[in-house]
């Protein structure tokens, strides 16, 4: 007699992923959420910010990537949910928004609740960072799809802001200055280079390295920092932010350009700031070119802010403030819109 479990698809095991994950999403709520947990669909109460002049949704979506291979080999799952949030609040924060919810997506060959209860609460402590409520989600048990012990990961944020608050790039000038926000390493980018350089292999991987402080496994799946709380005290202190860009896959060479007007160009100090050594470590092994680690990979600084000159002391104060490190990376001046390094 056929049935869905005989078919691969364990509708049991769903509950219990359910009944796990619940006591992390919970963690998450906002006052806004509407309804609790299990419903068709999330809501969320704009009527808390209908003081604004023009309330204006932003919204961001992304996955993790190949970074996931990573965790499958190394067996750690309770991080790369803070990943997949992170991809996606950074850019509404980027925007100038706040973060006010948040949706995961999990595809897998096999629902193993356990499992599935760490992804999510990875997800729920990234959501918790960002101060965004966790109100939906769907696991797919996807049987011949993906392998038993394989899963795929995605989300999608939305945020609010008041448009008079849009950081748009629009009014960036030739002397604005450009401060980086340090990474916590590769973030959630260039994980298909990474495999290619590095032997796959759980020897490897947990291969101790001194320059690392860690082994090559830890420093590979260290999630991405979430820059929300960076961008508010930034704002709170009173400083505007001219442009924002974050810097994820394309790296300097294509994200910094997408903050700036047309004229104006991005010079980049490079000795302004120390590289992580694991970039170090990728460029060595995999004989990669200076320019294409630089169009690949954060390089260490995982948001660049543009900033007026007079602005520049207490930027740097506001994102200490945040718990995060600033450097100052370089300034802008007139030409073609690009990106030069120096």
């Amino acid at each position: 007699m056929n049935d869905y479990k005989s078919a691969g698809v364990d509708i049991e095991a769903g509950y219990r992923s359910v009944e796990l994950m619940k006591e992390y999403v919970k963690k998450t709520m906002r006052p806004e959420v509407l309804g609790g947990l299990g419903g068709f669909s999330g809501a969320f109460s704009l009527k808390d910010f209908m003081g604004m002049k023009d309330p204006t949704l932003v919204s961001g979506t992304d996955g993790v990537g190949t970074k996931l291979k990573i965790a499958f080999l190394l067996d750690k799952h309770d991080t790369v949910g803070i990943d997949c949030v992170a991809m996606c609040v950074n850019d509404i924060a980027c925007a100038g928004g706040e973060p006010l919810f948040f949706l995961d997506y999990i595809a897998c060959g096999k629902n193993y609740p356990e499992k599935i209860a760490s992804i999510v609460k990875g997800v729920a402590d990234g959501c918790n960072e960002a101060g965004a409520a966790l109100i939906g989600g769907e696991t797919a048990e996807m049987p011949g799809f993906y392998p038993e012990d394989e899963y795929d990961l995605a989300g999608f944020a939305v945020g609010i802001l008041d448009r008079e608050d849009m950081i748009d790039g629009q009014d960036i000038a030739p002397g604005d200055q450009l401060i980086g926000i340090a990474s916590s390493g590769v973030h959630s980018n260039g994980f298909s280079l990474v495999r290619k350089v590095f032997s796959m292999n759980e020897a490897a991987l947990n291969r101790y390295f001194d320059s690392l402080g860690s082994s090559l496994g830890e420093a590979l799946i260290r999630p991405t920092k979430i820059y929300v709380r960076a961008l508010k005290a930034v704002k709170d202190s009173g400083v505007r932010i001219k442009g924002c860009s974050h810097i994820t896959g394309g790296g300097f060479y294509e994200n910094i350009p997408r903050m700036l007007p047309e004229g104006i160009k991005a010079r980049v100090n490079k000795a302004s700031y120390p590289v992580p050594p694991i970039f170090e470590m990728i460029a060595r092994d995999g004989g990669v070119e200076e320019h294409v680690m630089y169009n690949t990979y954060n390089m260490g600084i995982g948001m660049v802010l543009a900033v007026d000159k007079g602005d520049v002391e207490k930027t740097m104060e506001a994102v200490k403030s945040a718990g995060e490190t600033p450097y100052l990376i370089g300034e802008t001046v007139s030409g073609e819109r690009c990106a030069e390094l120096c």
